[in-house]
């Protein structure tokens, strides 16, 4: 893979950043980018670490200027596009009677139409050369979640999105497919942060999601989570399969949840299985 350019979004930490490392510890050339280059360090310090060089770029999947820039650069600078990985996002945790429409809006700006741009821009230079388009989504785009409506949403929609393109896109000879990550280490403690800010006390909500932060708690511990790392060598292997499948869950535990709703055609099951989630049993 020595000459083959690789793009990956949002790798200033988590999956992003052990992505760029582990394709290129497997012979990409890897534009690293993130929207506050800034925040390069511990990327940088990894890479030093594997032996291996990545190109750190600046790109903010929310604003078009700056995605057009980088396509621009990475023609210029490299002739052309192999893949790209589509990693950046952000977890949101919510519920809509007691958070703002705006900032559902704002979950989907980043989630999904930040997915929508950035493969709008790539898709004439993978085009030209056969490439691939990989955008990590979740088990969350398959299963709804409690405390989640947001963030599934974005995350059902890219996966709708890259269901409809991936024969079209075929067609031309660009390979199209999703990867869907269960609980991972590295995203916890944003959706809970981000939870800190939500109004529920004194509200019907409280108990609910109190049950819920200590299921998902037990879910996003370091003896039961994948680690990024593990989600990377996932996201490489795809990339290097001459034939991969459009939908690749990252581990057994994916796999299972996934498997929830694909076998689940009157929505009975995972009903069944999310009330739990907020009963506290």
């Amino acid at each position: 893979m020595a000459d083959s350019i690789l793009l990956v979004t949002g790798t200033s930490s988590g999956i992003g950043l052990a992505t760029a490392v582990e394709a290129a510890r497997r012979g990409f050339r890897v534009v690293a980018t993130m929207r506050d280059t800034g925040k390069a360090g511990p990327l940088r310090e990894a890479a030093a670490v594997a032996g291996v060089e990545v190109d750190v770029q600046p790109l903010d999947v929310t604003d078009q200027e700056s995605i057009d820039a980088c396509l621009a650069y990475v023609r210029s600078t490299y002739g052309g596009l192999d893949a790209l990985v589509n990693n950046a996002g952000a977890g949101h945790l919510g519920t809509i009677e007691v958070e703002s429409v705006a900032a559902v809006r704002a979950v989907m700006e980043v989630n999904f139409f930040g997915v929508v741009a950035t493969t709008k821009a790539a898709l004439p230079l993978l085009r030209e050369r056969g490439g691939r388009l990989l955008t990590v989504t979740s088990v969350g785009g398959v299963v709804g979640q409690p405390f989640n409506e947001a963030y599934c949403a974005a995350k059902f929609a890219v996966e709708g999105f890259m269901e409809s393109l991936t024969p079209v896109a075929a067609s031309l000879g660009v390979r199209v497919t999703v990867v869907e990550p269960g609980a991972v280490r590295t995203e916890f403690v944003a959706s809970v942060q981000a939870q800190e800010a939500l109004p529920v006390a004194g509200t019907p909500y409280a108990p609910l999601l109190d049950a819920y932060l200590v299921r998902t708690a037990a879910a996003f511990d370091p003896s039961a989570a994948q680690t990024a790392e593990g989600v990377a060598e996932v996201i490489v292997a795809t990339l290097l399969d001459p034939a991969p499948a459009a939908r690749v869950q990252t581990s057994e535990a994916a796999r299972r949840f996934a498997g929830v709703k694909l076998s689940d055609l009157d929505g009975a099951h995972v009903q069944h299985v999310t009330a739990h989630w907020v009963a506290g049993d």
